[in-house]
């Protein structure tokens, strides 16, 4: 693996321009070609889109290497589980078929920022990502609020190497066996085991480590207050009103991770340190599903405009542009909804195009866009608007602010209406006057967090009898969780808590119980 380490500065150095103005011919490139290419780049990224970046670091891997990132959730160290290799295999096997290919890069939202670079790229590809990731997902990472807010870029990677030592250790201590089984289990809660509301605290990752011991200590004191039993076997928590039962125990609880981390009553402590590491790492992931959409459109459009300004400068060939129209274009296009592989929106097509069209409005206005757009149409700043879009919202937000009738009629948007009492489906929203309005709330709605994840709670537990974990799931529109996916995930739950779970399904609107279900642990204790 050979990496470019580059930290951004107002210009290029001394002597780095290409010779005859052109930054490279052809497909073949060296690394001073890319040396050239990032600081063509940075210059017009900081002095004509103003962006704002981590420091850059650019690596080249290998097809085998970048296979490697696809299994590691794209982070440059993580700790082993069998089913990193599990789905590496699979990655393989499919790309050596030709059923899939791979990415021309993969970016991390660290600091410094880490970008990996396909080694078979040509050099137009190697420059249109190093624009696309190190430039325009790079300020993305670093000025979106949702991820200022919910993740630390400084210390993710001395997190990833304290958490890979970690688990080693655990294994050399208690087995691998022993260790694969809370990580099995934690891996499978880690989708509810995240902290979702806003006031959650920014977790700091570089202190995590030094804490340890002292937290350790904390939470085995508390662990045996709330556990201890009198002679009578009775818990003392057990006198507790259901009330205060509840206040105690923090309940309802939507992080089953953090529950079971911090009540579980049969985890020893470098398990409760395991469970933690899978939550922590879920959490620093939770922003990026919010936001794919716009992260994709602001890299997209980034990359766009960068690679037409090398262009027009003279330093990039036709040749050369044309590879970049036929990039993009294969990007950013969008399946029909009857299409294999159809049914939602490529978000690299849909950001994009609503970046773009964001940037006409702003220079060169419609009538109809004055009407929708009053704030921004004819400002004549597409940067300053762009930017402050980029910063403030996410997906849900954004297209409920920014999504234009031009942008739905270009989709050719439309809205189904799934009564399940009738056997059809009907259109009733068309890219019409009378349906913008009612497609762009129905999408906005489709890009709520809360579609992401089941609204499952642990809501109370029985302390004074066989200590039944037990949870809700408030339904939306009557979809219930399938019945063998919720089985087994009940499973590693009961695993992990040591006693009965059972989990209840209900209809929000009346708190009628749709369904139920049950596990008991496996491991005899």
């Amino acid at each position: 693996m050979n990496h470019v380490p580059h930290t951004p500065t107002a210009g290029g150095r001394p002597g780095s321009e290409a010779p005859g103005g052109l930054l490279y011919q052809g497909a073949d490139w060296s690394f001073d070609t890319l040396r050239h290419c990032y600081d063509a780049i940075e210059r017009i990224a900081d002095e004509e889109l103003r962006l704002e970046i981590y420091p850059n670091r650019i690596e080249v891997i290998t097809a085998e290497q970048m296979l490697d990132v696809y299994t590691s959730h794209g982070m440059p160290l993580i700790y082993k589980h069998w089913s990193f290799g599990k789905r590496f295999v699979g990655h393989e096997n499919a790309y050596r078929r030709g059923l899939m290919g791979l990415a021309y890069e993969v970016v991390i939202n660290s600091s410094p920022c880490i970008s990996y670079l396909m080694e078979e790229n040509s050099a137009t590809m190697q420059a249109l990502v190093i624009a696309h990731a190190a430039f325009g997902h790079n300020h993305f990472f670093r000025n979106n609020r949702i991820f200022r807010e919910w993740t630390d870029p400084s210390g993710i990677l001395d997190y990833l190497e304290f958490a890979r030592s970690y688990i080693a250790r655990c294994e050399e201590r208690h087995g691998m066996r022993a260790v694969e089984r809370i990580l099995d289990a934690a891996h499978a809660l880690q989708n509810q085991g995240v902290h979702r509301h806003s006031g959650a605290k920014l977790i700091d990752l570089k202190a995590e480590q030094q804490r340890d011991r002292e937290r350790r200590e904390h939470e085995e004191r508390s662990f045996n207050d709330l556990w201890r039993t009198l002679p009578t076997g009775k818990l003392v928590a057990a006198s507790d009103s259901q009330s205060e039962r509840r206040r105690r125990l923090g309940l309802p609880e939507e992080n089953l991770l953090y529950f079971l981390e911090k009540h579980a009553p049969k985890l020893a402590p470098w398990e409760r340190e395991v469970i933690r590491i899978v939550r922590l790492i879920a959490q620093y992931f939770y922003p990026q599903p919010q936001a794919k959409m716009m992260n994709e459109g602001c890299a997209t459009w980034v990359h766009s405009e960068i690679m037409s300004r090398l262009h027009e400068q003279g330093r990039i060939d036709d040749a050369a542009y044309l590879e970049v129209i036929h990039s993009t274009t294969n990007v950013i296009t969008q399946p029909g909804f009857d299409s294999p592989g159809g049914g939602s929106f490529n978000p690299y097509a849909l950001g994009y195009a609503m970046m773009s069209d964001i940037a006409r409005a702003c220079t060169d206005p419609t009538e109809e866009d004055r009407r929708w757009f009053p704030d921004i149409a004819g400002n004549n700043d597409a940067i300053g608007t762009l930017k402050h879009a980029w910063s403030e919202y996410r997906d849900e937000s954004f297209i409920q602010q920014f999504l234009s009738p031009a942008v739905m009629r270009r989709f050719r948007m439309f809205r189904l209406l799934d009564d399940v009492s009738k056997p059809y489906l009907l259109v009733d929203d068309i890219h019409d006057e009378a349906g913008y309005r009612e497609i762009r709330r129905a999408l906005a709605r489709s890009y709520d967090p809360s579609h992401f994840y089941a609204d499952i709670e642990i809501v109370d537990l029985d302390l004074s009898g066989d200590r039944c974990l037990r949870l809700e799931h408030r339904t939306q529109a009557g979809q219930l969780l399938a019945e063998q996916d919720a089985r087994a995930s009940l499973r590693h739950l009961a695993e992990l808590w040591g006693y009965e779970v059972k989990l209840i399904e209900l209809d929000p609107q009346t708190d009628t119980v749709l369904a139920t279900h049950s596990a008991a642990p496996l491991r005899v204790n």
